[in-house]
């Protein structure tokens, strides 16, 4: 597995990175809208600002110090999950949700990346 590391516009060293995983963490299909909003709220993670509803939530059902932001585009409702590191953001997973419930499969494809991650 590969993790890429981003500080994205930061040249504040108290700044966390960005961290995902190569190659299984894909960019969606964001409104322009969208992808901004998603930008801003990274950013405000990035700079250690702790989020609530309604830009996110706490996701214990995954693990500690994870989280949802939600991000409402055109058609559909966005969800990246995260986690809070001492020194980054990890971004687990992006889909669309399409229920008011988690998908079982993106709650074990999460807990899989996040023990992967443990593991390096």
């Amino acid at each position: 597995m590969n993790i890429n590391k981003q500080n994205l516009e930061s040249s504040e060293s108290q700044d966390k990175v960005l961290v995902w995983f190569a190659g299984e963490v894909k960019t969606p299909p964001f409104s322009r809208e969208a992808r901004i909003e998603a930008g801003y709220l990274l950013r405000l993670l990035q700079k250690g600002e702790l989020l609530s509803m309604p830009q996110s939530r706490p996701m214990p059902s995954i693990g500690k110090r994870c989280h949802e932001l939600r991000i409402n585009d055109e058609s559909k409702t966005w969800r990246i999950i995260y986690r809070i590191e001492e020194d980054a953001i990890v971004i687990v997973d992006v889909f669309a949700k399409k229920t008011n419930k988690t998908p079982e499969a993106v709650l074990k494809r999460c807990q899989k990346r996040l023990k992967q991650y443990e593991g390096m």
